[in-house]
């Protein structure tokens, strides 16, 4: 029987190829691989007549590998805008709603993190630096000096990684249902909140029911679908078990070892104001670590699945706060 989550993938392709990017590979460091979601236009080839030619080299699952003789050219007159997804989904599946609402005004890569949409590593750290690591590296290697991080969920703290290893390449952050780290304390009180014993149990679900319970405490209204269109999900989305838990393991911290940054970048927190996993209490409290540099925005009728929900009211506030930096930025 056909899979219908894995039928609709080429569909989801060719939209995000008619938004203007394209999927490649880059080798971060031998025995680690990362996939990006790129701008068409940054990739070129140097042919032996030093002419520029758009060039893209296919492999499997819809992936494309830059070949050594390849490189990337970030469109100058375009800021460049990183988006980061959460533990439930690829990149592009995650942000299908702003994709194609960005890449007219901005430069849009969005990367799979490692262990999702064939990222891959043989590397034993299953840290969030060592995701921002990589990220950080793969941005580099595709030619871009300084972005604005987007980021969801899990993607959030790893963005809040990434700015404090990479203070000259991430110049602000969005972060939506995220927090700077998952202390033990706020990981038990969470999961004692939504009645799960483990973030496995919540985040890496093996049945029908386990999947509906996700769903249900991440979104402000009920959802439903066919019970075959769970299952298909369940087995297209939730690939590298063993991996993706030891990522839970290795998110969680000691509150002992926890220290606020003292970041140097503006940051928006965009929120769901009915964020039942992170919730209002949280965005606040963080808001206020970390300083007057940053700003918040609630969103109302809307949960942990914000830009999902209500993705128009995201994508304005999202360009608002991309408008304001630039226009700062031009001012000095």
């Amino acid at each position: 029987m056909v899979n219908l989550v894995e039928a609709q993938k080429p569909l989801l392709h060719g939209l995000m190829k008619l938004a203007g990017i394209r999927p490649h590979s880059i080798e971060i460091e031998p025995g680690t691989i990362m996939n990006f979601w790129v701008p068409s236009e940054t990739i070129i080839q140097k042919t032996k007549k030093n002419k520029k030619i758009t060039t893209t080299t296919p492999l499997s699952n819809n992936q494309c590998a830059i070949s050594p003789e390849s490189t990337t050219e970030p469109d100058p007159n375009k800021p460049v805008v990183v988006l980061i997804h959460g533990f439930a989904g690829e990149g592009i599946v995650t942000w299908q709603f702003q994709i194609g609402a960005l890449t007219k005004k901005y430069s849009v890569y969005v990367p799979d993190l490692l262990f999702f949409g064939g990222s891959v590593t043989d590397s034993s750290d299953r840290s969030p630096g060592f995701q921002a690591e990589c990220l950080g590296k793969g941005l580099r290697k595709l030619g871009v000096e300084n972005c604005v991080v987007v980021g969801f969920s899990y993607g959030g703290m790893v963005a809040f990684k990434m700015a404090e290893m990479f203070p000259d390449l991430v110049e602000a952050l969005v972060v939506s249902g995220s927090i700077l780290a998952m202390t033990d304390s706020i990981s038990t009180t969470t999961l004692n909140g939504l009645g799960f014993s483990s973030s496995s149990e919540l985040l890496l679900p093996t049945s029908v029911k386990g999947l509906k319970a996700l769903l249900k405490v991440a979104a402000y209204k009920k959802l439903w679908f066919p019970d075959r269109l769970h299952r298909d999900f369940l087995e297209v989305m939730f690939t590298n078990r063993k991996e993706r838990g030891e990522l839970l393991e290795g998110l969680v911290v000691s509150n002992k070892d926890t220290t606020i940054p003292n970041f140097p970048q503006r940051i928006h927190l965009l929120w769901g104001e009915n964020d039942q996993i992170f919730n209002l209490e949280l965005a606040q409290n963080m808001k206020h670590q970390l300083g007057e540099k940053t700003t918040f925005h609630g969103i109302n009728k809307a949960g942990h699945l914000v830009h999902l929900e209500r993705p128009c009211v995201y994508n304005k506030c999202l360009k608002q706060f991309l408008t304001s930096l630039h226009a700062e930025k031009a001012q000095k």
